[in-house]
Formats: structure tokens, sequence, C-alpha cells
């Protein structure tokens, strides 16, 4: 079922006319050499790309770089558990990816150059910080710029509810950037009861189902919108609509988002959390061979709103969060997920890209819990290639710098575009991740 404006149905709905307008301005669907020194990758091991987007920010001590060595003050109050690669540990708090470590690699010596949300995020998702200008491109945009629009599918898609948010602030690098506003992500959610909601298809009133074919009369009802509004952002609405309607209409586009055509079993095994049905509608976007989904948890980074969980950002009860809400959901909807996609035989050709945007203070703070720590975290990745059941660099033995060496944002970005098909070449032909380096031992 699909939760379109205030009619919801199978297909479509209808609400406003200021509501379709917000679909004009905010998300238009994408049709459509520096110094590169590192060794040449297969050309595109991936079809699909998965990036999980843990915004806020997971500890990294607290999950899966955890020190019991370290001092008490460090370390916290989780037991470590093996997993099946050997010497490598998690905390108990991830019993179930413990055990499927045999599906992914992970790289524990990232680090990053923003230390605050939602600078960190722009970083996390482009390569570069949000200033000095222009913001770079999303790496989902790059993708799908270079991959382009493939029947009405679209090339890029979030699934948050909308754009990732830091209080009322989005995170700049959330879309096209410098590739321009026709390579932003398409926005879609997923409630816990797995109502598939496209916020921006919101259309005019009185539109009702059995109406939304009559096309001519529609942009009739549209052209008397005042011309004003297109000062305002608003001068693409009339392409953006023409997208948004084929994306309505066509029968593989809606059969990817209904997730009522999955067993019952299968949802129940996803989890009825707002992550764990979006998991699975992601993993239908991979069926359909979407090029790039960007599945975050959540929308907000510590606020929570009707339907969602908090973020990861825990300067308060991190400890009693990750215990009781993260990681159980977590653990049980990213083992489900790389079980589904394992044996549906998708990982052959979808790269998973699971992290956050820096780590958390590996000494426990005043208020027994953790901050920012943008100097080590971590990352999961599998399928594509990816050789799994590895644990690639290391941090010291309190978790706060990396030994090895650090693996940065711009690498994330030129592994993931490299696996993606998206070449050196074809990088400094669209200016993109201008100095970018493969992650070393990743591929």
């Amino acid at each position: 079922m699909f939760d379109i404006g205030s009619f919801t149905t199978s297909t479509c709905g209808g609400t406003s006319r200021r509501s379709f307008l917000q679909l004009a301005g905010s998300v238009p669907i994408a049709m459509g050499l520096g110094d590169q020194s590192f060794a040449a990758a297969p050309k595109q091991r991936a079809k699909s790309v998965l990036f999980v987007f843990l915004w806020g920010a997971p500890s990294h001590l607290d999950t899966c770089d955890p020190k019991p060595n370290a001092p008490s003050d460090y370390r916290g109050p989780f037991a470590t558990i093996p997993t099946k690669t050997p010497g490598m540990h998690f905390t108990e708090l991830l019993p179930k990816l413990a055990q499927r470590s045999n599906l992914y690699t992970v790289v524990r010596s990232h680090v990053t150059s923003a230390p605050g949300h939602p600078d960190a995020g722009t970083v996390a998702l482009t390569g570069f910080e949000e200033n000095p200008k222009p913001v770079q491109p999303n790496f989902g945009s790059i993708v799908a710029k270079h991959r382009g629009r493939q029947g009405a599918l679209p090339p890029f898609v979030s699934i948050a509810r909308g754009t990732v948010m830091d209080g009322n602030r989005r995170i700049e690098g959330y879309g096209g950037g410098t590739l321009g506003s026709a390579y932003d992500p398409f926005m879609m959610g997923c409630s816990e009861l797995g109502k598939v909601e496209l916020p921006a298809l919101k259309l005019l009133d009185g539109l009702v189902p059995n109406r939304i074919a009559d096309r001519k009369k529609l942009i009739q009802q549209i052209d008397g919108v005042p011309r004003t509004l297109e000062q305002n952002g608003f001068e693409g609405w009339n392409r953006t609509y023409q997208a948004a309607y084929d994306l309505l209409m066509d029968p593989k586009a809606r059969e990817a988002f209904d997730l009522t055509k999955e067993s019952h079993k299968t949802r129940a095994q996803y989890g009825q959390s707002v992550f764990g049905q979006s998991a699975l509608l992601a993993r239908r976007l991979v069926e359909a061979e979407v090029p790039y989904i960007q599945l975050n948890y959540s929308r907000h980074v510590e606020a929570i709103t009707p339907g969602f969980e908090f973020g990861w950002d825990t300067h308060i009860y991190n400890f009693e969060l990750l215990q009781d809400l993260h990681c159980p959901i977590f653990d049980r909807v990213f083992s489900t997920l790389l079980d589904d996609m394992n044996q549906r035989g998708l990982l052959k050709n979808t790269l998973i890209v699971c992290m956050g945007e820096f780590g958390r203070t590996p000494k426990i703070t005043n208020r027994a819990a953790r901050d920012h720590w943008p100097q080590c975290y971590f990352s999961m990745w599998a399928g594509a290639g990816i050789e799994p059941g590895r644990c690639i660099g290391e941090s010291n033995r309190r978790g706060e710098h990396p030994l090895t060496d650090p693996v940065t944002p711009k690498m994330v970005g030129t592994t993931i575009a490299e696996l993606a098909g998206v070449d050196a070449r074809t990088r400094a032909k669209m200016s993109v991740l201008d100095g970018g380096h493969l992650i070393k031992g990743l591929i």
C-alpha cells in the first residue's frame, strides 16, 4: 500500500495544491583528472549500491570496535563476543551480526574532518566539506548521473520520509550539488507497518485515483498556479511533475514499492520498526535495479517524531539507548537484510556500505555517555566482489585514533564510484571526487 497524501490506495491519492508544489521544489528526478593514483578496479561490479547511513553516529567502542582492555572509563559496560572472523570481536549488543561476519568486511580506521552535525553528514555523503562552496554531489548523485534514468524508476532514492535533518537544518550534501538539482534523490519513506510513503507526490485538490489518467485536465489545473512561484525555485515543476506522474502510472515502479507483495514471514523477519520495513523496501528497490539507494537510520540525528526511532546522537543515555533500542533493531534488521540479499543472490551484484558520519568519544563523559568523535570510527562492506570475513584497519588500545592508514570519506566515495562503474576518467569529466583513492586492502 502507498500513503500519498490523505487518500490511501494501492496506486495513488490526493491532497492539496500546495502539497503538490512541494514536489516541484523538493524532488527533481534524474534523467538523463586530478590526483587519481590507485590501482584499477574491475568495471562495474555493482548494479546497485545500498548505502546504509547510520545518521547521528553510533559509538564504535560499544558496537564493532570494543576495547575490553582499556581503562574502565573508556571500555563501557558491555561484554565482548567473538565473530566468525578470526580475531575480530563485537560487543554483546550485536550477536546476530557477529554470527554473520562471514558475509561482510569491517573497516575500523575511518577519520573525518568535521566534528558536528550536519557538516559531518555532508562530508560523509560527498567526501567534501560544505564550505567553501559550492557543495559537492552526493555519491548517489554521481552514480545517478553516470547511469541515467531508465524507465519510471529514479536512479537515486533516499528512504527517510524526507531529507535527513539536524534540528531544522538539512545536510547540504544530500543531493546533486555541482551536478545540479536534477540529480537530487527521490524521497520516500516507510512506516513501521510497512506503508510506503511518497511524501512529495501530493496531488491537487479533488484529484482522486479514477481521475489521475486525465493528464490534460490536470495540467490545465496546474497552469492556474501563480507564475510568481517560479521565482521561488519552482521553475522546473512541469518537468518534475511529468517524471512523478510517470512513476505513479508505471506498474513496475508500483510493484517495487508495494511491500504487501512480500510474505508475512519475510516482513516479520525484518521487524515492525521503521528501519526494518525501510530495509525491506530497499531490498525491493535493489531487485528492481535502482542504481543507488540511501537507507537512512533515521531521518533525524536525535529528535523523535511519530513513527520514528531516535537517531544515534547519544549525548545522554548512550548505553541505555544502545542496549534497549538501537542495537536490537540494527542487529536484527541488518543481519536479516544480509541474509535475505545473500539467499536471493543479490550480493553478487549489489554493494552494501553501512556507516555513520563519525564515531563517539572513547572516554565516557561526565553524563555517562559519549559525544562526537571524528578521529576514529567504523564501516561495514558487503557484496559486489568485496571479499567478506575480514577486518581492515585498526584503532589504538583506547579506540582514539587509527593505528593503520586512515580512511577518509572521499576514499569511501571513490571506492563506491569505482565499484559502480564510474571510473577515474568519468569522474574527471564530471569534476567529482578529485584526488580520491580506493580504500587500500578492501578491493
